[in-house]
């Protein structure tokens, strides 16, 4: 199989490249680095069926591809993030938009699989609990967070149009929280600033009560639900939640990773952000029936080893030499 992976020097793109690497694909890892990073793939650089190629996916590309992966775009809602969508708005709302468009004509002239990463964001501040794929959401569509959600739901509905018009071979997953090794310590999301304030000593920053929940996935769980999503016929044209059913506060979140950390950071609390959901939690149900896949790592296990990778980052930030 030849691979396209969008945002491929990302989060989870990397991890994905990794894997598809692991299983004998060539991979094209197609990043403009705008949240990505060249380090999360130097491991694969010099593999022969590896290709890194810096671009950004709202221009053409042309290249052959069995497989198309669009996982491109910024992801972080917190404004105090420098890689957040709310510092990138107009970039983030082309990439799921415009860039749909130009990765969804390359698998149709591939005649390509094509799947949509798009988000739990799409459902808002959900009404219905836990959220099922038939739930149509609440969402603000002109608040700060709907470059992100809107341009989600553009891209489940640009796919969806070119299954129907095309025949295109589209598959949509809407991915809840995940965490894990390489999800960068200025991302701004929940995992990410718990643990590098607490490895640091510094306070946890809590936003609002701490009462609102959220379900936290190990990358690893996630990456095995995108590819399951991706070889499996009967999912062709269907748009599945990824995501651990598992369900906490925000509070116990800070709690477990202080602890784990062995940290003395205090929890200080600030006014929650406009439109943060209040409560997150995937029904995945359907991806039981059709994918077979559920999480299978514990909490604490993927809280340890990315607390273990963060320390590390953090360590080698700290002993670099000064310029």
């Amino acid at each position: 199989m030849r691979a396209v992976v969008a945002g491929g020097a990302g989060f989870i793109g990397s991890h994905l490249c990794d894997r598809l690497i692991g299983e004998g694909a060539e991979v094209l890892c197609v990043d403009n680095l705008i949240t990505g990073a060249r380090s999360n793939v130097e491991q694969l650089l010099g593999n022969p069926r590896f290709e890194f190629l810096e671009q950004d996916v709202t221009r053409p590309l042309d290249t052959a591809a069995d497989a198309i992966f669009h996982l491109a775009s910024p992801a972080s809602p917190n404004p105090a993030s420098p890689r957040s969508y709310i510092a990138h708005p107009i970039e983030t709302a082309l990439v799921n938009s415009q860039g749909s468009h130009q990765l969804l004509e390359l698998a149709r002239r591939n005649s390509a699989r094509f799947l949509f990463a798009s988000t739990s964001e799409v459902y808002g501040d959900p009404l219905e609990h836990p959220q099922k794929e038939t739930y149509f959401g609440n969402v603000n569509p002109n608040g700060v967070r709907s470059c992100y959600d809107e341009s989600k739901r553009f891209g489940e509905a640009l796919a969806m149009s070119y299954r129907r018009q095309h025949g295109t071979d589209i598959r949509i997953i809407r991915i809840f929280n995940t965490f894990g090794p390489r999800c960068d310590p200025e991302d701004g999301r929940l995992v990410p600033n718990f643990v590098s304030q607490a490895l640091a000593g510094t306070p946890i920053t809590v936003y609002g009560d701490g009462s609102q929940t959220r379900s936290l996935c190990y990358v690893s769980d996630l990456v095995d639900g995108i590819m399951r999503m991706m070889l499996t016929e009967v999912a062709a044209g269907e748009v599945v939640n990824l995501g651990n059913p598992g369900e906490h506060t925000v509070l116990d979140y800070a709690r477990l990773i202080r602890d784990l950390c062995k940290s003395n950071s205090e929890i200080v609390h600030q006014p929650l952000p406009p439109d943060d959901p209040t409560r997150r939690q995937p029904d995945i149900t359907k991806a039981r029936s059709i994918l077979g896949w559920e999480p299978r790592v514990p909490l604490e296990t993927g809280l340890k080893d990315t607390i273990q990778w963060y320390s590390s980052v953090l360590e080698s930030k700290s002993s670099a030499p000064l310029r």
